[in-house]
């Protein structure tokens, strides 16, 4: 049996692990990536990707095609609610109601503000081969897909894995330092002890990918989704919802759509061979005749790993932890993951770091998937409570929860107290659709961070304020700057596998002592003077007003564009400050 030497072998060619192997190409690191399947996948699985996501993917030159091929920003600023989509009934085709989303409407302001990037949406099956491509054009990467780990065994040295060909039925062997799982947790984890923790088979949902045109029943654009509650449908999830999926528009003209909703694990009636007339029921169009591509069925869960490491082994994205869809969280985190471990597994592997670095992968990551996880599910439950809130009595009959409905759209004092009693309660879903402080608010707290002992920004409650801080552990806030008439966002300055220190006018200081501290790690340490003369300019005094520093100060940047510490004002020796921190930093 043939062996290949590689630093990295990746397991699994899905979202997370195609990013893996493109990070790792770009911090200069050799990998094989296998994956048992024959292409990406078929699925549309996760489609909309967040603010923090998309300057990941962005830092890695892909954010352009993925805007290019997914929404426009105008077809994905709204989420709305309707009875249905079709039918002449008195109550049929009603928008109940709509509501700003994803950094549309009246929060587009607040998402510019606080990201060079707008959010995403593009799903899986067809953001996956622009990673794949991605992956694939890097020497440094071999993507082997139709290729399976069979087993793997551990040593002091490092890990040996059997793959399996399955077009030429070779098996061969990978001898690499560390392995890396991206397999939804069916090989890697179990065989290293990991657990994946918290409730499952909550939920039983049908989710139908199909084609039909639906542009005669649509007549605003806005909405990214479409959701409908109605008496004959049973409420939410019920009654259903609808995306669109492209590929060539996402708005009424979609060519493609995935409608979502639930069923009981009980439920007699579940037969798959149903699901096109219950799409025809709920949506009011009975001579509806997609094309059907996919059905799929899936169960609700909320669970993350018990550990995210075993030995030379780490899990990411679905083998570390699986979310509802809602608030879209799920490939966000994959990918978060990945540029989190990614830049720790170079700095080890070229002697930059101690490999205890890697223990903070867990100890950052794994935090952030509790939350995740658990505030994915109080979403998914939440629209329960919009239920509640149109006046629908759970288990009643339709003729019952019809009243509710006739009030709600009555002209009558009565009406008009249901209608504000439903904003009230609808409201609440902001929680899922403008999550702005989950998704780019999160913060790391570990060895691999230097605490300045300062309080963390206000935590916000609904998850919709986000407060922009350089205090060490999160995310470097954006900033535009200028120099020679370009436009750069702080973020722009930071990543692909260098630190970065940003300082100001009177900064000159840290310069010597970066160069020095750079030499003694061996580490790439970009110097931006942020203010001071042919540096970057604070144009609008955006950055002056985050930096939560002096002119003298420094604010050290870890490749993952999270601070990894700060210095109020320049101490008495600048050079041995910012050698501790580095060395806290790289566990050294």
């Amino acid at each position: 049996m043939k062996t290949i030497e590689t630093p990295i072998l990746i397991c699994g060619g899905g979202g997370a692990g195609l990013t893996m192997s493109f990070i790792l190409s770009a911090l200069g690191v050799e990998s094989i990536l296998v994956e048992r399947h024959p292409t990406t996948s078929h699925l549309p699985k996760a489609h909309y990707l967040n603010q923090r996501t998309m300057e990941i993917l962005r830092e890695y030159g892909l954010a352009d095609e993925i805007y290019t091929k997914g929404s426009q920003a105008e077809n994905m600023g709204a989420v709305a609610w309707y009875t249905s989509l079709a039918g002449d009934g008195p109550l049929d085709a009603k928008q109940i109601y709509k509501m700003d989303a994803f950094g549309g409407g009246t929060t587009a302001e607040t998402y510019a503000r606080d990201s060079a990037c707008r959010s995403g949406n593009l799903p899986q099956l067809r953001l996956e081969p622009i990673l794949r491509a991605k992956a694939e054009s890097s020497p440094l990467a071999s993507v082997r897909f139709n290729n399976e780990l069979i087993s793997f065994e551990q040593d002091a040295d490092g890990v040996t894995s059997i793959i399996r060909d399955s077009v030429s039925d070779e098996t061969y062997a990978v001898r690499s330092k560390y392995l890396v799982g991206a397999d939804r947790g069916r090989t890697i984890g179990p065989a290293v002890g990991i657990e994946l923790q918290g409730p499952t088979g909550l939920v039983d949902m049908v989710s139908t990918h199909f084609s039909a045109d639906l542009s005669l029943y649509i007549d605003d654009d806005d909405p990214l989704l479409r959701w409908y509650i109605n008496p004959e449908g049973g409420g939410s999830w019920g009654s259903g919802a609808i995306v669109p999926m492209g590929p060539n528009s996402y708005d009424r003209h979609s060519q493609e759509w995935v409608m979502h909703f639930a069923f009981r694990p009980d439920d007699p009636d579940f037969d798959e061979a149903k699901i096109v007339p219950r799409m025809r029921e709920l949506l009011k169009l009975p001579k509806l005749e997609p094309v059907v591509h996919k059905v799929s069925h899936w169960l609700v869960e909320c669970i993350v790993a018990s550990k995210y490491r075993g030995g030379r082994a780490f899990v990411v994205g679905d083998a570390a932890h699986r979310h509802p869809p809602t608030t879209g969280l799920g490939l966000n985190s994959g990918i978060q993951d990945v540029h989190n471990l990614a830049w720790k597994l170079a700095a080890v592997l070229k002697g930059h770091a101690a490999e205890t670095l890697l223990d903070s992968y867990e100890t950052e990551r794994r935090p952030v998937a509790l939350r995740n996880t658990k505030w994915a599910l109080f979403t998914f439950f939440n629209h329960f409570v919009i239920d509640a809130g149109l006046g629908m009595i759970p288990n009643a009959p339709p003729e019952v929860n019809r009243e509710a409905f006739v009030t709600l759209f009555s002209d009558s004092e009565q009406g008009q107290t249901a209608r504000a009693r439903l904003h009230e309660v609808i409201q609440t879903q902001r929680t899922e659709f403008t999550a702005h402080y989950l998704e780019i608010g999160f913060n790391y707290d570990s060895t691999a961070v230097v605490a300045d002992g300062t309080p963390p920004p206000p935590f916000a409650p609904m998850g919709d304020i986000y407060t922009p801080t350089t205090r060490p552990g999160h995310r470097l806030p954006h900033a535009w700057l200028t120099r020679g008439g370009e436009k750069v966002s702080t973020h722009d300055l930071t990543g692909r596998g260098r630190f970065t220190l940003f300082t100001g006018t009177k900064g000159g200081v840290w310069k010597e002592a970066a160069a020095a501290a750079a030499k003694r790690f061996g580490i790439a340490l970009d110097v931006v003077a942020i203010g001071a003369p042919g540096d970057y300019a604070d144009t609008d005094g955006t950055w002056a007003s985050l930096r939560e520093t002096g002119e003298d100060g420094a604010v050290l940047v870890r490749p993952d564009t999270h601070v990894g510490w700060r210095s109020r004002t320049a101490p008495k020796n600048p050079e041995a400050a910012l050698e501790a921190a580095l060395a806290t930093v790289l566990g050294r």
